[in-house]
């Protein structure tokens, strides 16, 4: 096979892929999009493409990735078209999308990057970048130490990281009176659009005290009160794609597709309803336009993302490659259920969300053999996603004087598959931010408590709150069972039979 999905071929695709419905040459941009991997391809994409198609043809999208250029060589050779796979136990249903206009690498030429920030035409900036490229310190502030933030205080023009490309794009537009862009952060970040607020406005303050560029000053400022970073909540359950996966994709278009991305049906976006330069029509394609994201971010980061990592760490360390067979171990169920239990209430009453109906749809994405969404992958960067998923809730239930067990034992998976890697998880290869500290620390071998003393140390968890000795004394429990005998002990202490 040697064809290729692009323009060109497009129509060549049996008739049962859905292709885009509209005129990709009359597409103009009005996104661009940081950090362009699959999960924005299967999400905000995809959305976008329904928008496209409805008749809004001026919110094509420009692929921004900050530093691989994987993306950007699979997809330019395709014209930015691929495959959207979306799979359940059923069966099968492809789609090609084609919101995304053209794709550019931050790290090889910054000028271009910055040359599509700064278009008129371009209104809304999204992020999918991960939780660690937010750069955050241990206590939630910007990083003022990281290398890459020094590099981009002391070298505006040509930034390396998020912060560093739209200060020096909103400065730009601000020199040249064109009205900033809106900014809408779709990372697992806690109220993430006011996070983001926060630490731009943190690294332009800190640049305006480096700079003495003219109509360059007080750009923090301007940030703070003249652009707009409406908040949102995004979920789709996205796997790696494998080689397995791409050749049956092209055996289906025909053509091959260099990086088609797999997906579930389910989909969900709902963001907060401030952008003062215009927006797609995203509403009628079942996005939820709200006043406060918030009461939906918290139910998804503890209710989805909190049991997905405890189905990821006790699932590898009981031997489970995928989230499917991890959650249909009686143990794991067991366990996932009595998390939702502990969780729940500490979610706000009175916001009207229905607890019952989604954690019932979440046992049956849990469920999806299609998926085959392996546990590694969610497994990454821990020490970045627990605070927000786990450490939260579990703050909040000692602060009630409520039942608080199971939400502890995921911090102590997470510990001992970190301590597992490469020993009884040799199949469960996963990475943190804090890896090098993290192997150095768990090769000493110390007793579960300092073990967990110093883990939350290092990752900053709990700082300064004063339930945090009571919540290292409780995840050190679960860790001597881990220990010991694995999950088979953890959960007997839970009364959980997993023999």
């Amino acid at each position: 096979m040697n064809s290729r999905l692009s323009n060109a071929t497009i129509a060549k695709l049996p008739g049962a892929i859905v292709i885009p419905r509209y005129d990709r040459n009359a597409v103009t941009p009005g996104i661009v999009h940081l950090g362009v991997g699959a999960f924005h391809r299967a999400h905000q994409a995809a959305y976008v493409d329904a928008c496209l198609a409805d008749g809004g043809r001026d919110w094509g999208i420009v692929g921004v990735s900050l530093r691989s250029p994987d993306t950007r060589d699979a997809l330019a050779p395709q014209d930015g078209l691929y495959t959207l796979a979306v799979r359940d136990s059923a069966g099968e249903q492809l789609e090609v999308v084609g919101s995304i206009l053209s794709l550019l690498v931050a790290p090889e030429d910054p000028d271009a990057v910055l040359a599509a920030l700064t278009d008129p035409r371009i209104r809304i900036v999204t992020l999918t970048i991960t939780e660690k490229a937010y750069l955050r310190a241990a206590d939630g502030a910007l990083d003022e130490a990281h290398p890459d933030i020094v590099h981009d205080l002391a070298n505006p023009g040509s930034p390396r990281t998020a912060h560093g490309f739209l200060a020096e794009a909103l400065a730009r537009r601000r020199a040249a009176d064109t009205p900033p862009f809106t900014v809408l952060c779709c990372d697992n970040l806690p109220a993430n659009g006011a996070t983001l607020h926060r630490l731009l406005v943190e690294f332009a303050k800190l640049r305006d005290s480096r700079l003495a560029r003219e109509g360059d000053a007080d750009l923090g400022h301007h940030i703070a009160e003249e652009v707009a970073f409406p908040s949102s909540m995004v979920d789709r359950i996205v796997p790696a794609t494998t080689d397995a996966d791409r050749a049956r994709v092209a055996g289906e278009l025909g053509l091959e597709d260099a990086w088609p991305v797999m997906t579930e049906p389910f989909r969900q976006w709902v963001i907060e309803d401030r952008f003062p330069a215009g927006r797609p029509a995203w509403e009628k394609f079942g996005v939820t336009m709200v006043e406060d994201v918030g009461p939906f971010e918290d139910m998804k980061l503890r209710l989805l993302n909190g049991a997905h990592s405890g189905i990821a760490y006790l699932g590898l360390l009981s031997g489970h490659a995928t989230v499917d067979r991890a959650f249909a171990d009686p143990a794991i169920r067991q366990f996932v259920d009595a998390l939702w239990a502990e969780a729940i209430p500490t979610l706000p009453e009175n916001a009207g969300l229905d607890t019952t109906a989604y954690t019932g749809e979440l046992a049956e994405r849990f469920s999806n053999t299609a998926l085959a969404h392996r546990t590694a992958q969610i497994a990454n960067d821990g020490s970045q996603k627990l605070p927000q998923r786990i450490i939260a809730s579990a703050l909040e239930c000692l602060e009630a004087g409520t039942e608080l067990v199971h939400l502890t034992l995921v911090v102590a998976a997470w510990i001992a598959a970190c301590a597992a890697r490469g020993k009884a998880l040799p199949e469960g290869h996963f990475t943190d931010p804090l890896d090098a500290a993290l192997t150095t620390l768990l090769g000493q071998q110390l007793p579960a408590n300092e073990t967990v003393v110093e883990v939350f140390e290092l990752a900053g968890f709990a700082k300064d709150h004063a339930e945090r000795q009571t919540l290292i004394e409780l995840v050190a429990v679960h860790l001597v069972h881990l220990r010991r005998e694995g999950p088979v002990l953890a959960f007997a202490a839970l009364g959980i039979d997993s023999r």
